[in-house]
């Protein structure tokens, strides 16, 4: 009798929004989140609620509308999801607001990349991007969190991002957009690259330990 083929074992990968959430944690709830994440992967589960309010914001800028599909979409979006949208279109107007006027803004293409984090993959999936009447191009992360993000998110975002700039929009500016308070994040001035690099790479080699013991 032939035995069962064994299912290879699920590579480590993450996503930029599954470290970022990662290496914000500490102690045992680092295990705890990466487990998930593998279970989830395993599972190919997982639903995203803020779909149609990111298809509503990108229309806004693409249209110069200033913030009407923004304020439309709360009465379209199903009623499950509608008080988390009335949570996020006030932050998300404000910072729309906060770019100038809407004809002298246009949305940008980006492009997914994947890093290389010594051996743990990581994709790099900014949102959109942000073209402006002065030439400056930004690529754009909206964090949704009920939470601030905290320093070490924020870091490791726009790192991760910067790091790959060439691939996902090229001259472009990394910006996390902390969308519930309409607050945006630049890379602070004083930030150390190679500093960040190497404090990375150790969340990531724990990271990929963690994956392989959570089987």
């Amino acid at each position: 009798m032939t035995a069962p083929a064994s299912t290879p074992p699920l590579t480590p990968y993450a996503t930029l929004l599954g470290f970022t959430r990662y290496v914000d944690r500490t102690g045992p709830t680092k295990a705890t989140f990466v487990g998930g994440l593998r279970k989830q992967r395993a599972s190919r589960s997982g639903f995203n609620p803020h779909g149609q309010f990111v298809k509503a914001l990108k229309a806004d800028i693409s249209f110069h509308t200033g913030g009407t599909h923004l304020a439309g979409v709360v009465n379209v979006v199903k009623p499950r999801w509608r008080p988390l949208y009335q949570a996020l279109v006030p932050g998300a107007t404000a910072w729309l607001h906060s770019l100038g006027e809407p004809a002298a803004i246009d949305l940008a293409q980006t492009r997914d990349a994947l890093a290389m984090l010594g051996d743990l993959p990581v994709k790099i999936n900014p949102h959109f991007g942000v073209r402006h009447a002065d030439g400056r191009v930004e690529a754009i992360r909206l964090y949704f969190d009920e939470t601030p993000p905290s320093e070490e998110a924020m870091l490791a975002t726009l790192h991760l991002m910067a790091r790959h700039m060439d691939a996902v929009l090229p001259h472009a500016e990394p910006v996390l957009v902390d969308i519930r308070r309409g607050q945006a994040h630049h890379m602070p001035t004083d930030a150390k690259p190679d500093q960040i690099e190497r404090w990375l790479a150790g969340e990531a080699a724990a990271f990929r330990a963690i994956w392989s013991t959570a089987a």
